[in-house]
Order: C-alpha cells, then structure tokens, then sequence
C-alpha cells in the first residue's frame, strides 16, 4: 500500500484513535500524513518570522507596537496587513487579554480552576496550548499536553491547520500513555471549547479549566516552555520540512524532558520529578 493510500486512510475525527495511533497501526510515519506546510508569499514569510521571534521576546506587542518595530526593520507596512499575520499565526497582545485563537461563539467557557490552588504532585494539573511554528518555506502549528506540577511533555502534535483535531489527538496519546488528570487547563480557543475536545475530558471525569479574558498568566507553564522550545531549537535549526521539524522536535523534547535541568527543580530535570513522585508508575 502506497503512502498516499495509507494517508487516505486516516481519520482525523475517530472516536477511538488518535491520529498519532492510526499511524502507528498503518505503518505510517507521523509526519508523512500533514501535507505541505502553510505558506504565504516570500515576503509575508519573513514579515511572519520578524514578528514570530519579537512576540516570543515581548508578548505584550499588539499591531500597533508590531507594526513600528517592523518598520524599524525596513518594511513599511500596513497595520491591516499586520493584523492579518498575526491572526494568521494566532497571536494577540497579552495585555489587554491572552489568546491563540478565537473564542468559540457557541461553545461553553469553564471557569479557571487554579487560583489560590497550590499544586504539589504530577496528575493533579494538565494544561495545553497552541504556538506557531516557522519553516523555511512556510509554516505549522504545534501543541503540546504537559502536566503542570513537573513541566513534563507529555505528549505534542503539529498540524498545517488550527482545527481542533491534532488537539484532540494529543489529548488522547497522552490519556492513553498516563491515565487522566484532575484538572485540564487551556485558553479559550475554540480548538479547546468545542465539544470534541472537552467531550474527551468528561468521558474521563476530568475537571475542565480554562484562563480567564485578560489573564495572561494562568497558563504560564506552558507560555513558559514555547518560549524553551523557539530559543533553544527552532529559531537555531531552521527547518526546511515538517519531516525534518517533527524528526527535530522529538529529539528536543526527549532532551527537555529527560536531559535538560530545570532551575525550579534544584538541577532535575522534569522525567525525574515526574517519575521520582510516590504514587507515579513509569510508562513502558
């Protein structure tokens, strides 16, 4: 069976499976099954990129700050057009109010959950979010589910598109490789609103949490590792494919979840802290 038949085959709304674990049963490579990368034209490439790595530096940017920056770079653009890229990449000044995506109209908003809560053991919290990711031609997006308490990665996923399938799928490999949390922590991007995904998490009886408008610090824990993860390998690798980002990222995440020391933790790093905690069973 050829790639292209195998790709077919692949059912990104499955009930059952992730799109992670349909891969898995075909023999498909992961990153065989996303198409091309999103693209724009050469120069909105690297208008995106100049306002990816200044966001990353000072989230607190908005179109307006974006736009001058830009200029002071050279490009003489519209304030229209930034806002365009930037809704395009997901992105908003976190001061008035935090978002990756839009809110979902229709879609009920859970209150956040974790203020003046103290948490103390891996399980207790997840949280997830979505960033934007630049190629050298183009572009993707990645989400990840990390258990709040120990910083660990416990699952990822990219995707050419801000649907809320490569969300869900994430969700799911990380229910199935480390059982449920109590509470599950996100934005309030339609990708985490609708019922696809808050529907996994009532099937397991998990808590739904979600930041509130103009909180830019309830989610702080994984705001904290996108800034990791594009400092440390995506903006010193610059990857040309998403085969090349995906075979980059598993490789990053395995040395930031297992190599890399975190400050937090006295020098452990987050596998230790999470498998060194009573009660915590490592995975096979």
């Amino acid at each position: 069976m050829s790639t292209a038949e195998k790709r077919g085959m692949i059912e990104p709304h499955h009930r059952l499976l992730s799109i992670h674990r349909q891969c898995e049963l075909l023999g498909l490579g992961r990153s065989s099954y996303y198409r091309n990368p999103a693209s724009e034209s050469d120069e909105n490439l690297e208008l995106m990129q100049l306002i990816d790595k200044e966001y990353t530096a000072h989230p607190f940017y908005g179109t307006r700050k974006m736009r001058e920056y830009l200029k002071r770079k050279g490009h003489a653009v519209n304030r229209k057009r930034v806002q365009r890229l930037m809704r395009l990449m997901g992105l908003a000044s976190i001061a008035p109010r935090k978002r990756t995506s839009v809110p979902g109209v229709r879609h009920k908003i859970y209150p956040y959950l974790l203020r003046n809560i103290e948490i103390t053991y891996p399980g207790q919290v997840w949280c997830s979010d979505i960033t934007y990711i630049r190629l050298k031609r183009g572009f993707v997006y990645l989400t990840v589910v990390m258990d709040w308490y120990s910083r660990y990665v416990l699952s990822w996923e990219i995707s050419v598109t801000m649907d809320d399938s490569f969300c869900v799928s994430a969700l799911e490999r990380a229910l199935r490789c480390y059982g449920s949390p109590e509470i599950f922590n996100t934005d309030q991007g339609a990708q985490y609103t609708g019922n696809s995904f808050t529907g996994v998490l009532k099937e397991h009886c998990i808590a739904i949490s979600m930041d509130g408008k103009g909180r830019a610090m309830d989610n702080i824990m994984v705001e904290r590792l996108w800034r990791t993860v594009k400092y440390e390998d995506i903006y010193t690798r610059d990857y040309e494919s998403v085969a090349a980002l995906v075979a980059g990222l598993r490789r990053y995440f395995t040395f930031y979840n297992d190599e890399r020391p975190h400050q937090s933790f006295g020098g452990m790093t987050p596998a230790e802290v999470y498998w060194n905690a009573c009660g915590v069973k490592r995975a096979a």
